[in-house]
């Protein structure tokens, strides 16, 4: 929400004064803009509040929960074998046989170290978008350790899966996608509406004579909180419209006309192309310098062989995922999963057949703007940097959730003298000066383009107005 979320509920514009027509003309309009936004700012705390609440509750429980996850799945995640591990090759055929021949294998995680297990990825139908169903291969004795559905490329299991989807769409699916839309969408307007109502509150208080300092009261440690962690919320706004339903379309398309796109590989194979070059790291490739040995097309061997290859050509994360190719002349693909470090994003597109890397997309060489929204994504689920990322994420969910509470409990202690004291959000505007009116429209018709869900409730907002004005008018006959 915003640092001064519902404090206008108790404000109300000075008195008039029997000032000159030239100084009320000099005061109007500054008086006219605050209304304007002190009315927004309620709405946005009224009825938005409570989206950004959830919101708020379950994205904090997402990040404070890999630890929980990492020990309710031991079974599934580690293992306690010593020895050499087995070739990637059989440890793909023994999830095979576990499930049977009709099993579609989708992709596979090697184990990222000593005492971690192994994920061969299937497809399967009934299985939602970035789902897959994941077998747990001890990489050592080869037995299966578990079978869970996955999703992501985070890899998370059925805890956190379930906490992503409260989250995102309150497991209720494409609908459900549009209440953390709408919480998105007007976060960051919540947020700087605040902090312009705290600045203008202070200059209207400059110059008034001192008065003795109070105790700390909801009103202040609410505007206090929100102070501190406006910045958060406009962070949690813009990374958290990225992948929205209908605003995250319209991103996309200025990011297209832009050039903003994140660089990925091509897995369309040319007969005769020339394969590129692994440079430095072509030494790699065998024992001694020798080139190894071309595996028929099918042989499970061709996973050792293009982990191999990748490893050689730079793909040197401990996460990784090796997908094969899903029609012919496609490419397997290699790209690093590790979204702790925000370097490990490097992906290569691999000719199984000649051996060699076909096309690559290296996180260093990405746009600026690429970079900044991958460590934003990245950052806002609270996987950027481990644990202290999970921390700082956590504490901005509990401020906001307790910002809220803060904001619903100064309405519901003052709010019949909030009724009577604010006035409708048309009658603001209609204070305003032509051209600032005229400039409001304007934005607000962009704004409903680029955000629909903030246009589509901005109208709401306005609908609700004309029911309390069009009320308060008969009221007075």
């Amino acid at each position: 929400m915003a640092p001064a979320i519902l404090p206008a509920m108790t404000t109300t514009s000075p008195p008039a004064t029997a000032a000159s027509p030239t100084a009320r003309t000099a005061t109007a309009t500054p008086s006219a803009l605050h209304a304007v936004l002190l009315r927004l700012h309620f709405y946005i705390g009224l009825f938005v509040g409570p989206f950004v609440l959830v919101a708020a509750l379950t994205g904090t429980l997402y990040v404070l929960t890999p630890q929980i996850e990492s020990h309710l799945y031991a079974t599934q995640l580690y293992n306690q074998s010593s020895g050499q591990a087995r070739p990637l090759a059989e440890q793909v055929a023994a999830a095979q046989a576990f499930l049977g021949p009709q099993a579609r294998l989708f992709a596979v995680r090697p184990a990222r170290a000593a005492g971690w297990n192994t994920r061969v990825m299937f497809s399967q139908p009934g299985l939602g978008d970035s789902e897959s169903r994941a077998i747990f291969v001890d990489p050592v004795s080869l037995q299966v350790k578990g079978d869970l559905i996955v999703y992501g490329t985070s890899g998370v299991l059925p805890l956190r899966t379930t906490l992503d989807y409260l989250h995102r769409n309150l497991m209720l699916g494409e609908l459900g996608r549009n209440y953390s839309e709408l919480a998105a969408s007007w976060l960051w307007l919540a947020a700087l509406g605040g902090v312009w109502l705290w600045w203008r509150g202070r200059r209207r208080r400059t110059g008034a004579p001192a008065r003795v300092a109070r105790p700390l009261n909801v009103r202040r440690i609410h505007t206090l909180v929100g102070l501190w962690i406006v910045l958060g919320l406009v962070f949690f706004s813009a990374t958290g419209l990225t992948w929205s339903r209908w605003a995250g379309e319209r991103v996309g398309q200025m990011r297209t006309q832009l050039g903003w796109i994140t660089p990925s590989v091509s897995t369309q194979l040319q007969p005769g192309a020339a394969a590129m070059s692994m440079g430095e790291h072509a030494d790699h490739m065998g024992a001694h310098g020798m080139p190894m040995p071309m595996p028929e097309a099918g042989d499970p061997a061709r996973f050792d062989m293009v982990q191999q290859i990748a490893r050689a050509g730079g793909i040197d994360a401990a996460d990784i995922e090796i997908r094969p190719p899903r029609a012919a002349h496609q490419a397997w693909v290699v790209r690093e999963v590790d979204r702790s470090w925000p370097t490990r994003v490097d992906t290569v597109a691999i000719d199984a057949d000649r051996m060699a890397i076909t096309s690559r997309a290296d996180f260093a060489d990405f746009p600026l703007i690429a970079k900044l929204i991958r460590w934003g994504v990245d950052a806002h689920m609270g996987v950027l940097f481990g644990v202290a990322n999970q921390i700082l994420m956590a504490l901005f969910g509990v401020a906001l959730t307790g910002l809220i509470v803060l904001g619903y409990m100064m309405w519901w202690r003052r709010r019949p003298a909030a009724g009577a004291s604010l006035a409708p959000l048309i009658q603001a505007v209609m204070r305003l000066a032509p051209v600032q009116r005229a400039t409001l429209a304007v934005l607000a018709l962009l704004l409903g383009w680029s955000l629909p869900l903030m246009g589509a409730s901005l109208l709401l907002f306005l609908l609700v107005d004309v029911i309390r004005y069009t009320r308060a008018g008969r009221a007075t006959v």
